[in-house]
């Protein structure tokens, strides 16, 4: 089982790289972990309550919970699907979240739709650059029989292992 951590902003593109995670992985099963980054508030009150928080959980539609549903039904190979939001903007702190979660992969930030969802969302590029996690890169070829008709596209992406 591997463990894929995708940066995101909870649109629907952020499930185009799905069906090439599926078809680079196989037979692997996957835990996907979509996920977007938030730097620390200056506030003392939004530090002492962040353990309570909901308010970005605003910020992911019904629409983006029910696509979850739906990619686990369509492809097998995906187990479960989290979200999660990650506070912080140091490398230490990061690798703590990557560690914790056992994290296997990360998809390249520029081949995910990241943009800001408040004005404390930060560019996973920054940290995901640094870490020392395998990323998967997107790259536009013809996909294999991983998905059912209705969800192939002519040259749909499929995902290569870049190492930094």
């Amino acid at each position: 089982m591997k463990t894929i951590l995708i940066p995101t902003d909870f649109s629907s593109q952020a499930f185009d790289c799905i069906p090439s995670l599926c078809a680079q992985l196989q037979p692997e099963t996957l835990n996907i972990v979509f996920i977007h980054l938030f730097k620390l508030s200056d506030s003392i009150n939004d530090l002492l309550l962040l353990s309570r928080r909901n308010k970005e959980y605003e910020h992911v539609s019904d629409d983006f919970y029910q696509q979850c549903e739906e990619t686990k039904r369509v492809y097998k190979a995906v187990k479960a699907i989290r979200i999660e939001f990650f506070y912080g903007s140091t490398l230490s702190r990061f690798k703590n979240f990557i560690e914790a979660n056992s994290i296997d992969y990360i998809v390249h930030p520029e081949d995910c739709t990241v943009s800001s969802l408040t004005k404390l969302s930060i560019d996973p590029s920054v940290l995901v650059g640094r870490c020392s996690v395998p990323l998967l890169r997107v790259h536009e070829v013809a996909l294999a029989d991983v998905a059912p008709a209705r969800y192939k596209r002519q040259n749909s992406p499929v995902l290569s292992e870049v190492s930094l």
